[in-house]
């Protein structure tokens, strides 16, 4: 039983790892996997209305060090995609947030990807879906 679930979750991790280079792709045609890691949770710190998140907050949210996180928000920022900004709160501080341009590629490509998910989700029963949603939650708190 162990070994079905460990190969399960390396095809799973391995298609994930694809997926997100796709998925970088639809933001920008020259952005990589890790910078749709970057790109992602620099959108999930600027939910809510919030100025943005600071460069610290992405590298340890991701489990990445600020020097690898660094070179990634370069590339964003190359690319057009992320800014700098001052942070409200501390005047010495800087904080990131999407770009216009960032914000529409990402927001193209995060419905894009509801659809795709929709599709294949749509054939399974809500039973199951309940079911998903419960496991990978839990599997989730537990592999931190």
């Amino acid at each position: 039983m162990l070994a079905d679930i460990e190969q399960e979750l390396s095809a799973l991790f391995r298609r994930s790892r694809s997926a997100s280079l796709r998925l970088a792709r639809r933001v920008h045609p020259d952005m990589d996997a890790a910078g749709y890691a970057l790109i992602s949770q620099i959108e999930l710190g600027t939910s809510g209305g919030r100025a943005g998140v600071r460069a610290s907050d992405v590298a340890q949210a991701l489990g990445l060090d600020k020097s690898t996180v660094s070179r990634g928000i370069t590339q964003l920022e190359n690319l057009g995609l992320i800014e700098r900004v001052g942070d409200p709160d501390d005047g010495r501080a800087r904080l990131l947030r999407l770009t216009a341009t960032g914000a529409d590629s990402f927001d193209a490509m995060r419905a894009q990807r509801q659809t795709e998910f929709r599709a294949i989700l749509d054939r399974w029963n809500p039973t199951d879906l309940a079911d998903l949603g419960r496991l990978l939650a839990r599997l989730n708190a537990d592999l931190t």
